[in-house]
């Protein structure tokens, strides 16, 4: 089943959004003013070629003087040589205005991402939050370009043109203008039906990509599972949906954009009657019949193209609303101004003021509940000195990694109090916290590129002496060099051609090389066979010397020698102690290792 995700819902075209979305265009300025400049000059050239035209028809081609017919093509050359270079450069610098308005769009999205809490994610599918970032994003990009060109083109060609007709022959002018307030009735009524459509798609758009993203993560598990038929169907119902609320909205669409051609060739045939009566009454000329036949086409083309351009507009309505969703949404854990003012802030951290870190954790009366109001602990109390192993154990759902991650401040609890050596954890960045932090997970995230970068990612600022010293620690140095490449052998997404051994080790020399006070060992060894157990446990003991670490552990053979095991049960230590004093209690842990080690006799 496709996560849910929250976003805030708007009901109207909302200014403010798109205030904050021009944000973007501000390191475009220059670009913008030279866009704008060649709109100007291609919207004085457009008012000015029926001009030239009425010239050409009633001096020359009328009149019968041939002889300036040279004189008319050269200016025709000319302005055809304007109209090139006006038209090449608004193309060229709208195009830079659209990667550079997405760029920053994409970059404070993804700069948003590493802000935000781990319960965002949560709630947030994949295929949702890569949806904001690629098409939504562009269809952003498209209508602050070339939307801007449209917009502003359209607008002066209408204002001057109607100017210049009003001078000329108002009687023809108001005919006109006078269809523009019936365009304006039909855009208003089509486009709000038009953007509640639009909305609609976007919505179900971003559960189809979730749902390619599922059916393609997910593929070995469907496959065992033979779900296939029933995945096919619940992505055809959404496919469905959509293609139901796209052809609505494609249909109105179809019939709004026809329309208005209608209305401006209604406004055509009036000027061509009303003109042709002047021309006849000798009250007009010929050549000023055709300029004007020629105004209405040029006052109408801008209608035609805002009213396209209006459609675009609420498709990248829609698109902005939820970028702006993303964007606008806060972290659930941040740091106060105070905090962030001493300690600096993701991008600008003012490590100078980071206090060493030893290692001793205690919980006062913590609880925690979720946003669903589920509560998952309360009044838990626990102590760890310094330099301690703490192995946490205990039933599903027991709330062993609520606590490691109430620990690492991957959330926060919502009663009681963490102080780590000594101080309450929220007087401190999360930076300083997580700086300090290694995480190996039961899958190990391993990223494209080489073995040696993916080590390094623990310490950007590592030599290679030091990856290649992480590595041996842990054991990982004999089977990167059988690698034709060694350290800079190329792995593919997620650890592609290595083993979950191999890519376990990695991942213990990526904890190691950052040297962590705190270390996490999530279920590290749970997903792998006996022998390359026992390969971990060697690179488990280097990892914790000299560390605070917490281990959540499936196999209990693997934390005998914890200096501390936790037994939760329902959000609450039930039993503490050592190996053997929670053996001598007879209680939940001996029941539980009793019945794993006649498990593995058996086996």
């Amino acid at each position: 089943m496709a996560k849910q995700f929250a976003e805030e819902e708007f009901t109207k075209s909302d200014l403010k959004i798109w205030r904050q979305i021009f944000y973007y265009l501000r390191t475009s300025k220059r670009n913008l003013l030279l866009l704008f400049g060649s709109v100007v000059l291609l919207a004085l050239l457009d008012t000015a070629w029926p001009q030239l035209v009425r010239i050409v028809i009633d001096d020359y081609v009328l009149a019968g003087n041939l002889d300036g017919l040279w004189e008319a093509f050269g200016m025709f050359f000319a302005f055809s040589a304007a109209f090139g270079f006006i038209v090449w450069a608004f193309i060229f610098l709208a195009n830079l205005v659209k990667q550079e308005a997405t760029y920053l769009i994409r970059k404070a999205g993804f700069k948003k991402l590493q802000e935000l809490s781990f319960s965002y994610y949560d709630t947030s599918s994949v295929g949702w939050l890569m949806s904001r970032m690629t098409s939504d994003t562009n269809r952003i990009g498209d209508i602050l370009s070339w939307g801007f060109v449209d917009f502003g083109w359209g607008i002066l060609v209408m204002s001057l043109i109607g100017v210049v007709m009003v001078l000329m022959n108002w009687q023809l002018a108001l005919l006109t203008i006078a269809i523009v307030p019936v365009m304006g009735l039909a855009s208003f009524w089509f486009q709000t039906r038009i953007l509640k459509q639009f909305r609609q798609v976007r919505k179900l758009n971003s559960r189809i990509t979730g749902a390619f993203n599922e059916g393609i993560t997910g593929a070995v598990t469907t496959k065992t599972l033979v779900t296939e038929a029933d995945n096919l169907q619940e992505f055809s119902a959404f496919t469905a949906d959509m293609m139901g609320a796209s052809v609505q909205a494609s249909v109105l669409s179809a019939v709004y954009f026809p329309l208005m051609m209608t209305l401006g060739s209604v406004g055509a045939a009036l000027i061509i009657y009303n003109g042709g009566m002047q021309v006849s009454f000798g009250d007009l000329s010929f050549g000023e019949l055709v300029m004007f036949l020629s105004y209405a086409r040029f006052f109408f083309d801008p209608v035609m193209i805002l009213a396209r351009r209006l459609t675009q507009l609420q498709e990248a309505q829609a698109s902005a609303e939820r970028v702006i969703s993303l964007l606008n949404t806060d972290p659930d854990i941040m740091d106060t101004p105070e905090v962030a003012a001493k300690y600096g802030a993701i991008g600008a951290y003012k490590k100078k003021n980071w206090e060493p870190l030893a290692g001793e954790i205690v919980l006062r009366d913590v609880g925690f509940k979720y946003k669903t109001g589920e509560e998952v602990m309360s009044g838990m109390d626990l102590e760890i000195p310094a330099g301690t192993s703490v192995a946490i154990v205990g039933p599903t759902g027991s709330g062993k990694s609520t606590l490691v991650n109430l620990i690492c401040r991957f959330y926060e609890p919502t009663s009681g109090e963490i102080l780590i050596d000594g101080v309450n954890y929220q007087e401190r960045s999360q930076e300083w916290l997580h700086s300090q932090l290694g995480y190996v997970l039961q899958t190990p995230q391993l990223f494209s590129g080489s073995i040696r970068e993916n080590i390094r990612y623990g310490a950007l600022g590592a030599s290679d002496g030091q990856v290649e010293a992480a590595a041996k620690i842990v054991g990982a140095h004999g089977f990167i060099m059988n690698f034709e490449g060694g350290y800079d052998s190329k792995i593919g997404e997620n650890g592609a051609g290595l083993s979950t051994g191999q890519k376990q080790l990695i991942s213990f020399a990526r904890a190691l090389i950052g040297d962590p006070k705190l270390l996490v060992l999530d279920e590290a060894t749970s997903s792998i066979d006996i022998e390359t157990e026992s390969l971990l446990q060697q690179a488990i003991q280097a990892l914790l010397k000299d560390r605070t670490s917490l281990i959540i552990a499936h196999r209990l053979s693997t934390i005998v020698g914890a200096d501390l095991i936790l037994y939760l049960k329902d959000g609450k230590i039930v039993e503490k102690g050592t190996h053997v004093e929670l053996l001598s209690l007879k209680g939940e842990y001996h029941q539980l290792y009793t019945g794993q080690f006649e498990q593995s006799v058996i086996v």
